[in-house]
């Protein structure tokens, strides 16, 4: 699945970019770079009172997040203390991962054709998730979607963020790129 990515990429979508953008040279043209995975847990942090349940929490969390990406994360911690919001400096808020090479597209194949379209109410990714510098953001509500997590045995549902990095310089070529490479974008009207 993951290497029909990366085969789709060159055999496929890198004609189909230099014809569309009008670039001759392979190496001008965009691709994908890397892809980050985040969970932000700090909310459900806080409310857990005992330091055994907070442990239990960031465990589940980390455990879960390195099944998805086949990697180990790497807790992310506050930078500073907070009242407002009951964090102290240190204390752990989140976690994430960064996918390169062969990791990044079996993440991707699994994402494009299993964990979007099982998610709930999925009708395609918005083309504003494509920010002006080329990189998609998306938003999966639901961390079951993806077929390593048993939603029998998971805890509690957990929302993680997906950004797909590209060293395109433009919103456009980085839409040309995501659309030739299968991502499913919403219909236009």
């Amino acid at each position: 699945m993951a290497s029909t990515i990366k085969e789709k990429y060159q055999n496929e979508v890198i004609p189909a970019l230099k014809e569309k953008l009008g670039i001759k040279n392979v190496m001008a043209l965009p691709k994908i770079t890397k892809a980050v995975i985040n969970i932000g847990f700090g909310r459900m942090l806080v409310a857990k009172s005992t330091k055994d349940e907070q442990r239990k929490l960031v465990d589940y969390v980390i455990d879960n997040l390195a099944q998805i990406s086949g990697q180990k994360p790497f807790a992310t911690k506050a930078k500073k203390s907070i009242a407002a919001f009951k964090t102290r400096e240190g204390m752990i808020l989140g976690a994430k991962v960064t996918l390169r090479g062969q990791r990044l597209y079996d993440f991707l194949g699994k994402l494009i054709n299993v964990a979007l379209p099982r998610s709930r109410d999925f009708q395609g990714i918005s083309e504003s998730a494509v920010d002006s510098s080329g990189n998609l953001n998306i938003g999966i509500k639901e961390h079951i979607a993806f077929p390593e997590i048993s939603p029998e045995r998971s805890m509690m549902i957990l929302s993680l963020e997906v950004t797909v990095g590209t060293n395109a310089k433009s919103r456009e070529k980085g839409l040309a790129l995501f659309t030739l490479l299968g991502f499913p974008f919403k219909k236009q009207q």
